[in-house]
């Protein structure tokens, strides 16, 4: 099954690229089909799709964002002020507040909403907010785009709710707190994805010193699911291990067999545990409950709580989940107690999954010890109850942290798996493609050419006809550390017999109005998902346009969820080669939103906890 791009952190590519700048020599063999037509959200991402015309779309930058101003005080309010004059040159086309006296009465202006939202998203720092007292602030939406109903996005509303307790869920004014992500759509139609719980106020609770708190609880973390009816019914793929704050997992991907795999928590940190049953200071402890609500307490170290793996999750006819662990790529000492990580992020109709895992410094040990060297994840793939590493060498790299080494994103049907891996010469990541059909003892990663040798490429996907699609920086050098290299999609037919890596750029009509920044996935039919930058019209935070003195709505560069369709017997086109670098502007309201989605979408590899 197709591999949607799981590094949902960075794009790697500044939001305000002026495409008008662009020309390239084309072989006009793709047509771009723009699947970002959202009413609710400024920016749209391509994900998975069916052979049906079905794709999954990500939003983010959501307009009118309900802000809860009843659960602000004076301090917030002027905080607000002050972040507006501080810091209005820094976000473009804001101003500093327009109206305090209506922001206080909550009926701000769409320029003061904007900053009261990036408060919030100030404020939600674990640093500022370390007992969930303000507002979360999630700005995610899960999408549906279908061409047999007019090309609209419909956003899937999974686990969020309202605010107002006698609305029923799903209705009203949303919370907007959860990070919803649909990864795909089988060819049955079963969507699939990943949701967190909704953010909520407890009831207001008075500290040892008669101060009044309110604190913002959710049920849960990320949590699989999965709907057959498209999104009228929300079944959830419960973790194996749930204790201390729900647990948590992932649907990644699923085959046409109802076969979906993804991630569970099986285990508690023993660390956690402890801390939680701690009667002299944590939070048993009568003396911190008198300052903070048990729920608090515990929400607060759910970074780290739980030990996750790799797992498969088998769907019954009459919807019911049997989860099967698939293992990690090494066996840790009894006494080991670290957090050992695997994931699977593609399925291919074989069961056969392909992630990562985490991985010994040296590839031969045998015998732990209960300190053995571990610092690096490894893409991998589980078959038979084994998990393969392709032969890969394993390194040490010295770090606190794992370093994530490599990691296998989507795997055919034929065996033929692809992701990203290191280059040890020179420490760049480069997409990679392996054939595993042959013995466990001959699999070899291979590492193609990309566009040059410190360019960072990442493989998402590859459909049954060995065609491979992912994303890969075309720009040598930067003007500032605030500017990333400029990236491009790229395709790479593994089946031609001198394959080169190809810009999907280079593919498209001359003059498109469409820049190809990322393609996360290829059918068999050819059809590309992607992400790409395109002028729309500029819209303020409550999603009305803004126009020019003239009175024409401005424009501003956004990225779009894009469908990229062959089309057949294309006619080549030749155009001027124009070189040299895209003007780049200041950041902007819209490029820090861009770089946010996949921040958010990020947990690497991808939890949703705080």
């Amino acid at each position: 099954m197709k591999q949607f791009a799981k590094n949902i952190l960075v794009l790697g590519v500044t939001s305000a690229l002026s495409i008008s700048f662009l020309n390239f020599s084309h072989a006009a063999t793709y047509e771009v089909v723009d699947k970002g037509n959202a009413i609710t959200v400024e920016y749209t991402y391509g994900k998975k799709q069916n052979n049906q015309g079905v794709m999954a779309v990500s939003g983010t930058n959501i307009y009118n964002f309900p802000v809860q101003f009843q659960h602000l005080d004076d301090n917030d309010f002027n905080s607000i002020a002050n972040l507006a004059f501080v810091r209005q040159d820094f976000y473009f086309g804001l101003e500093v507040i327009e109206d305090f006296d209506a922001l206080k009465a909550g009926e701000p202006t769409a320029n003061d909403l904007a900053w009261a939202k990036l408060y919030l998203q100030e404020m939600n720092r674990a640093s500022s907010n370390l007992n969930f007292e303000y507002q979360i602030v999630a700005d995610v939406a899960a999408m549906i785009n279908d061409e047999r109903e007019e090309g609209v996005s419909k956003e899937i509303c999974i686990f969020d709710t309202s605010f107002d307790a006698e609305e029923d869920l799903c209705s009203g004014v949303l919370t907007r707190s959860t990070v919803d992500v649909i990864e795909g759509i089988t060819a049955n139609d079963i969507i699939f994805g990943t949701a967190s719980a909704p953010y909520l106020p407890m009831a207001e609770f008075t500290d040892s010193i008669g101060n009044l708190h309110t604190h913002w609880i959710r049920e849960h973390g990320q949590r699989g699911f999965f709907t057959p009816d498209n999104g009228t019914t929300i079944y959830p793929v419960l973790p194996i291990e749930s204790r201390y704050g729900g647990g948590t997992s992932a649907v990644y991907d699923m085959n046409d067999n109802g076969t979906a795999v993804g991630y569970s928590s099986y285990k508690l940190a023993v660390s956690r545990e402890d801390y939680i049953l701690d009667t002299n200071g944590g939070c048993a402890d009568p003396d911190i409950l008198k300052d903070l609500p048990y729920e608090i307490c515990v929400q607060k170290i759910q970074n780290g709580m739980y030990h996750s793996q790799a797992f498969k999750a088998t769907l019954s006819a009459d919807n019911v989940v049997d989860t099967e662990l698939l293992g990690l790529l090494i066996t840790p000492h009894v006494d080991d107690n670290r957090p050992f990580i695997s994931q699977a992020f593609a399925v291919n109709n074989n069961d056969v999954a392909v992630g990562y895992s985490h991985g010994w410094d040296s590839s031969d040990v045998i015998t732990p010890t209960s300190s053995e060297g571990m610092s690096g994840s490894y893409a991998v793939m589980f078959k038979d109850g084994n998990v393969f590493d392709f032969n890969q060498i394993h390194y040490r790299f010295g770090g606190r942290s794992p370093f994530p080494f490599s990691s296998a994103n989507d795997i055919n049907d034929s065996g033929l798996v692809v992701g990203y891996t290191t280059d040890i010469n020179t420490f760049v990541k480069k997409f990679f493609y392996v054939d595993t059909s042959v013995a466990e003892s001959d699999m070899e990663i291979i590492m193609p050419l990309d566009f040059f040798t410190t360019s960072k490429s990442t493989a998402f996907s590859v459909n049954s006809a060995g065609i491979i699609v992912g994303e890969g920086e075309i720009e040598s050098h930067n003007d500032s550390p605030d500017n990333p290299r400029r990236t491009a999609a790229f395709l790479f037919d593994t089946s031609s017999d001198s394959p080169v890596i190809t810009d999907i750029n280079t593919l498209l009509t001359c003059n498109s109005k469409y820049y190809i920044i990322k393609a996360n996935d290829i059918n068999d039919d050819g059809y590309i998902s992607a992400d790409a930058i395109v002028k729309s019209e500029r819209k303020d935070a409550k999603g009305e346009l803004i126009l020019d003195e003239s009175g024409n709505p401005k424009e501003i560069d956004v990225v779009r969820a894009v469908l990229l369709k062959p089309i057949v017997d294309g006619v080549v086109e030749d155009c001027d080669l124009v070189e040299g670098k895209v003007e780049r502007q200041g950041a902007s309201m819209s490029s820090i939103a861009l770089f946010l989605l996949l921040s958010i979408f990020g947990i690497r590899r991808r939890k949703f906890q705080r």
